[in-house]
């Protein structure tokens, strides 16, 4: 069941660019740790199903890079990393140090299906971004960095993570007496 944030009456204004990325830039430190973290236990798993001896070999072999489990198992972990802070409060971390949240339009928080989209369309930006830079080198900067800001970056106050997902990433006003 959505959680109602605030009355669908009650407008908040749009978050800014500025604080849009800045919580990307928080979050994406954040998750670092998270995929490191998950990258350990996979790596344990993968070492005591298959043999420690086993997987040396394929490391010293290089065959370790690139494997699909871990891929699959990394972008599923950081899905419902934020899948589960949008579903639940609207924000990650990062969004709480900067005020921002992620719900509908009538105030409600966005769904595990809206989660999805939006992650899915972020990470697909990403993820050809970096394909664009890692084969087609510096030059490309030209065009990937526009492209990561065209997706975050709010026109009428949605991104087109935003008009994807059907959902709108607000500013919070400081509660009273804050400072």
């Amino acid at each position: 069941m959505p959680r109602r944030f605030h009355a669908a009456e009650e407008l908040l204004p749009p978050a800014t660019f500025l604080k849009r990325l800045l919580a990307v830039v928080y979050d994406g430190l954040i998750s670092i740790a998270v995929l490191l973290v998950t990258t350990w236990i996979y790596t344990m798993i993968t070492g005591w199903i298959t043999g420690w001896d086993r997987l040396e070999q394929k490391a010293e072999a290089g065959q370790l890079s690139g494997d699909p489990g871990l891929t699959f198992v990394l972008f599923l972990v950081m899905y419902l990393f934020f899948a589960y802070f949008w579903t639940r409060i609207g924000q990650t971390l990062g969004m709480q140090v900067w005020r921002i949240r992620i719900e509908n339009l009538d105030g409600s928080s966005v769904n595990w299906s809206q989660a999805l989209r939006r992650y899915v369309t972020a990470a697909a930006v990403f993820f050809l971004a970096l394909l664009a830079g890692y084969y087609l080198g510096v030059a490309t900067l030209f065009l990937t960095i526009p492209a990561m800001i065209a997706l975050f970056y709010p026109i009428n106050g949605l991104s087109v993570t935003d008009r994807l997902s059907d959902s709108v990433v607000v500013a919070l006003q400081k509660k009273p007496g804050a400072e």
